[in-house]
């Protein structure tokens, strides 16, 4: 992912390298007191070198989750495309032919490859050959010949489909149909073509690839091959007419042909000349590989957004570990300076040691980091599949590029180096005989005035700036720009508050704006960016845990009569809360660590609740009464499904049934995010026969949902779609609203009329088609008249909506449905069971984006461990005093635990109060939130068990350190500081 990025960050680690490699070279003195450190310290070496590659390990796996997913998608390309580039289709046959006649001229172009026609047809099959029957609704029946189709394409590769054209009474299957009816060569399978039943021997059996995997849009086609003149055959007794497809091969490879999409294209167009309003030109591949960029850049970035919260914490470590080893080695480092040792190469020794652990955390970081990347796509390969109304989900194929490797290592180095850098340079500052006699730091002074002008001028650069930002709801700057301008306003408000007070005013100012922003300006979310969400998290733990720290004292009051106790417990406790209090940095920096995931991990465990509280509701809003969806080919002989379900048998079991209009349309995104058409199924709704279901927003002057419905009825110019309609991918925001208008288009006329939307659906789940001859195609509802009007022959009563009567299973009469009209390739889909599946879907996919998170927290709990492991070494001889005097030992162990209990507990409340209150607030007033009408539950079970485990875990890091420390002896520590 992200080629682009790879050499600014490359080039920007070797210039860093480069520069370290020369401060070794050049400055032994500094090379060795750095080299020496690492091999002092190698249980710590290894724990920094842990945290870092995880860090790395985080980035990574989000780059490989990119990768999968851009492959994933891009193997649409490959299994239902091939060569095919360009597609033009006509539903009537001399159309057909006509167009197949004006094209054949354009095999000889030199950027195209080939021209290929063939017909197709909606069918059905069935193998009644094994101990139970076995069926399939959705088949599309070719007739081409194979023995063209294995030529077409071949300058570029192969077309997929080879071998000779079946003969009379042979088929030939791709693998997915093969796989739905379990044959193989030889065996007798029946097809319903246009209804009438033909049995077929299977000639042998394909690969989804190229031509044997072709379709309409669809990202799984179960396809047969036909001998020649057998759909002329088949609907010689019916009158109806297959499409007729002319499929064009532009010069090149399977990807590298896409980029003459355009010049062929217009060639298409100027070829067709007088029969282009006869017949709809699409580029497919282009649509395919631009749609695969895309999903794997969100939802990548996606992953990256929730792992930049470990790769936050996994800086902090750095840094926490850096300061920890300034305040250890502060004897020696004043007596290096006392010495003439210069300020520069100090800032160089640490900066040379820091990058030793950040080199060796890379390769594993790394392997960790693919690990993560193929255990999400393994997980999400079972999620995905559920993301789809017709059962075609996405199906995810692990992939990695050197690119992404590259740019993750590359990236986790900087993250390190830059963190190490800054740290070095910061520690650096200190009194040389202070640091001598281990005497504490002096108390912050007052900010120099040049510091005071530049920051109070950038404070009011900050806030000028952040009013039309917030007015306009620009995203990162209405969170970043008031902050930056209280963070900036700090050193003016020193020179006339004290420090503690300036710290917690600012620290409270820029957390309840973190909180509020969304509230007071909702459409901050209306953005694809993931940065927001970063910023919003790191501001809100930043900012509580600066303000926490600030006021320890008064949040430790209750504590105080226990600590004050003249026993062995109290002792403990006194200790055990006294290093948090005195080291404020330190503990501050472990809090955010821990503040920073629990927050997210509990948003994500909120939301998700929101959602599973919400299926109740979602499911009301998508039936509206209605139970099943029909989907059938109305060319299909052989009875009206529609009429068996009014007056047949089946009619005692049915309260209603409600047929739709249905055509293939392209329409402009009314939300402007894409100038290219949408692939829309236009339904037509008969008058008055829908007025149950709900919309979200309604167009000023309809007052109420059944008004809605009576408008599209007589407005030909009104239409109602559903909150996802165009959706790109991201956080759900409104995009468009009632009023906004868009184009709608005929793709085998060219007639375009332009259109009003006159609400937006709660829930568009029934209008969604499930013949699984799209993959992505967003449902557009228009009166019946108005369909029949604009598409004419084109639109064809090809789906209904049907209400069971009470006690009747809809799964159960589904299942009776299709095997009584298979004929007619009926597919009855249960509503209320596809809520729930793309609901449980959902589900799924947030605890995937917890467990990845988790990671997080395990940089948390090393960090926790690296920090006990050096306070023990930090307090050798304070422990050797307080044993001499008679502290049990049992007490310095205690006091170990208790301490990092205290810090690990505080920081996960601190985090889950911050998510909870956080989603509380986006929910009630953000557009992100729209459609989840469950109310707010706080999810308690899985917010103690994250508390609870997280407790435990840090803990039991913590274990190790303080039963060395309670081990010491105290004559040697008193003797010794090492």
């Amino acid at each position: 992912m992200y080629p682009n990025l790879l050499p600014p960050v490359l080039g920007a680690v070797a210039a860093a390298l480069l520069a370290l490699l020369v401060i070794a070279v050049r400055q032994p003195v500094v090379r060795r007191l750095a080299l020496r450190q690492v091999a002092r310290r190698r249980t710590e070496a290894a724990l920094v070198i842990t945290g870092s590659a995880l860090g790395t390990a985080i980035i990574v796996g989000a780059l490989v989750v990119g990768d999968t997913l851009n492959f994933s998608v891009r193997q649409q390309a490959y299994q239902t495309l091939g060569p095919v580039d360009e597609r033009i289709v006509t539903t009537d046959a001399g159309a057909g032919r006509a167009v197949a006649d004006r094209l054949q001229p354009l095999a000889a172009d030199p950027e195209v490859d080939g021209v290929l026609t063939a017909q197709v047809a909606q069918a059905a099959a069935a193998n009644h050959g094994g101990a139970q029957p076995l069926a399939e609704p959705r088949v599309l029946a070719w007739q081409m010949d194979l023995s063209a189709a294995g030529r077409f394409g071949t300058a570029g590769g192969g077309s997929g489909l080879h071998g000779p054209t079946p003969q009379p009474g042979q088929v030939v299957l791709n693998e997915p149909l093969a796989r739905s009816l379990r044959v193989g060569s030889g065996q007798l399978i029946t097809l319903y073509l246009y209804g009438q039943p033909v049995d077929y021997r299977v000639e042998r059996v394909v690969p989804q690839q190229g031509l044997a995997g072709a379709g309409l849009g669809g990202r799984v086609n179960r396809d047969v091959f036909l001998p020649p003149g057998a759909l002329d055959a088949a609907r010689g007794a019916t009158g109806a007419q297959p499409l007729s497809v002319t499929m064009v091969s532009n010069r090149g490879g399977v990807e590298t042909g896409e980029k003459l999409t355009d010049s062929v294209t217009a060639k298409i167009r100027t070829a067709l000349g007088p029969d282009a309003s006869r017949a709809a030109v699409d580029a497919p591949k282009h649509t395919v590989l631009q749609e695969a960029k895309r999903t794997g850049d969100v939802l990548g970035a996606l992953f990256l957004m929730i792992g930049s919260f470990s790769i936050i914490a996994g800086a902090l470590l750095l840094v926490n570990i850096f300061v920890m080893l300034a305040e250890e080695r502060k004897p020696q480092l004043g007596m290096l300076r006392a010495v003439g040792l210069k300020r520069s190469r100090l800032v160089g020794s640490f900066t040379l040691e820091g990058a030793a652990y950040a080199l060796a955390a890379t390769i594993p970081g790394v392997l960790i980091g693919v690990g993560v990347g193929w255990g999400v796509a393994l997980i999400a390969a079972q999620i995905f599949r559920g993301w789809s109304v017709d059962g075609g989900g996405l199906s995810i194929v692990f992939a990695v590029t050197p690119t992404s490797l590259l740019n993750g290592a590359a990236l986790g180095l900087a993250i390190a180096l830059a963190a190490i850098a800054v740290t070095s340079a910061r520690i650096s500052r200190f009194n040389v005989i202070a640091a001598i006699r281990e005497q504490p730091a002096e108390p912050g002074r007052r900010p120099r005035r040049r510091l005071l002008a530049i920051s109070s001028a950038l404070a009011v650069l900050c806030a000028v700036a952040a009013v039309p930002a917030v007015a306009r709801s620009q995203a990162e700057q209405t969170y970043l720009l008031p902050a930056l301008a209280v963070a900036f306003a700090v050193p003016a408000a020193r020179r006339v508050l004290p420090r503690r007070v300036v710290a917690s005013v600012a620290a409270g100012l820029v957390l309840v704006w973190s909180l509020t922003a969304s509230v007071v300006r909702p459409r901050v979310f209306d953005t694809p960016s993931m940065a927001v969400y970063v910023i919003l998290g790191s501001l809100a733990a930043f900012s509580a845990v600066i303000l926490v720290s600030e006021n320890q004292q008064a949040l430790m009051r209750p504590l105080r009569r226990a600590m004050a106790r003249p026993t062995q417990q109290g002792l403990a406790l006194r200790l055990a809360a006294a290093y948090p209090l005195s080291k404020r940095f330190r503990t501050g920096s472990t809090l955010v660590m821990y503040t920073l995931i629990a927050l997210v991990l509990v948003l994500l465990t909120e939301i998700s609740g929101l959602v599973n509280a919400s299926v109740g509701q979602a499911t009301r809003d998508a039936t509206a009464g209605y139970t099943l969806r029909l989907d059938y080919n109305p060319q299909a002989v052989g009875g009206d499904p529609l009429a068996a379900l009014r007056t047949g048998p089946l009619a005692a079991q049915t309260a209603g049934v409600t047929p739709l209009l249905n055509a293939r349309g392209q329409s402009t995104d009314p939300g402007h995010r894409t100038t290219r058409p949408l692939d829309t199924a236009v339904v037509g709704v008969p008058d008055g026969a829908v007025t149950s279901i709900a919309f979200r927003d309604r167009l000023p002057g309809l007052p109420d949902d059944r008004a809605v419905w009576q408008a599209l009825a007589t407005h030909p110019q009104y239409v109602v779609v559903d909150n996802f309609f165009g959706s790109t991918g991201g956080p759900a925001g409104k995009y468009f609203t009632p009023g906004d208008s868009l184009t709608l288009t005929d793709p085998s006329t060219g007639r375009s009329e332009q259109k009003v939307i006159a609400g937006v659906l709660k829930s568009g789940l029934a209008f969604y088609p499930a013949n699984g001859n799209s993959a992505t195609i967003y449902p557009l509802i228009a009166g019946e008249r108005g369909v029949a009007r604009q598409f004419g022959a084109d639109a064809q009563t090809a789906s209904a909506l049907v209400r069971t009567l009470p006690g009747v299973s809809p799964e159960a009469l589904a299942g009776r449905l299709q095997g009584e009209h298979l004929s007619a390739s009926l597919v009855a889909s249960p509503i209320a069971s596809d809520v729930h599946r793309l609901f449980a879907a959902d589900t799924a996919f947030f605890k995937l984006m917890q467990g990845f998170l988790a990671l997080g927290l395990l940089i948390g709990i090393t960090g926790l461990g690296v920090v006990m492991v050096r306070a023990v070494r930090e307090r050798r001889r304070t422990i050797g005093v307080l044993r001499a005097l008679g502290c049990q030992a049992r007490t310095v162990e205690r006091s170990f635990l208790w301490e990092s209990g205290f810090v690990a507990l505080e920081g996960v409340l601190l985090g889950s109060v911050l998510g909870v209150l956080t989603t509380w607030l986006m929910y009630q007033k953000s557009s992100a939130f729209t459609g989840l009408e469950g109310g707010f539950p706080i999810e308690w079970g899985p917010i103690l068990t994250l508390t609870g485990a997280t407790l435990l875990a840090s803990l039991l890091a913590a274990l190790g350190p303080a039963r060395h420390a309670a081990r010491i002896r105290p004559a040697l520590a008193v003797r010794l500081s090492d």
